[in-house]
């Protein structure tokens, strides 16, 4: 198992275990993180994004990781979270493809994809259903998320 292997795994294992701390201690201080849910962030935005998530879901999401591989630059992981959409309350559960590339032994790019229309129909049900898939939906739901880590880092104190 390489390193970077290695790091993935313990990225991983922290989320299952609710540790956001250990999750960004996998990350290089530059790290910049994509995802059709927020879009881009970059450096500490990245690390508040994983506290906010973790203590919004308050140690109820389940994390399973398959399919890690790395080598000395890049690296790929499958994973699955089962959680309820805190808004809507609804039951997600989301398919993830996640890639990374490294330097100096930690992250410093991390993108998941994953199907956002699938994700809109379970955590919005028939609206998401109906508008998930348009751009119109999906920039809303970016809208959201950002200002949701907004008001985290605000309430946190953080810049």
């Amino acid at each position: 198992m390489s390193s970077n292997e290695k790091i993935i795994i313990k990225f991983y294992t922290a989320f299952a275990n609710a540790d956001a701390v250990t999750m960004c201690e996998c990350y290089d201080s530059n790290i910049q993180f994509r995802d059709p849910a927020f879009g881009l962030l970059k450096g500490n935005d990245v690390f508040q994004m994983w506290k906010m998530l973790m203590e919004k879901s308050k140690g109820t999401i389940k994390i399973e990781y398959s399919d890690v591989k790395a080598n000395e630059y890049i690296g790929t992981a499958h994973w699955i979270a089962t959680y309820n959409f805190s808004k809507t309350n609804r039951k997600v559960i989301n398919r993830i493809q996640s890639q990374f590339q490294f330097k100096d032994g930690l992250i410093i790019k991390h993108t998941d994809d994953f199907d956002i229309w699938n994700w809109s129909k379970q955590a919005f049900g028939f609206t998401g259903q109906l508008l998930g898939w348009t751009g119109f939906f999906q920039k809303k739901i970016q809208q959201q998320a950002l200002a949701s880590l907004q008001k985290y880092k605000e309430t946190k104190h953080v810049n």
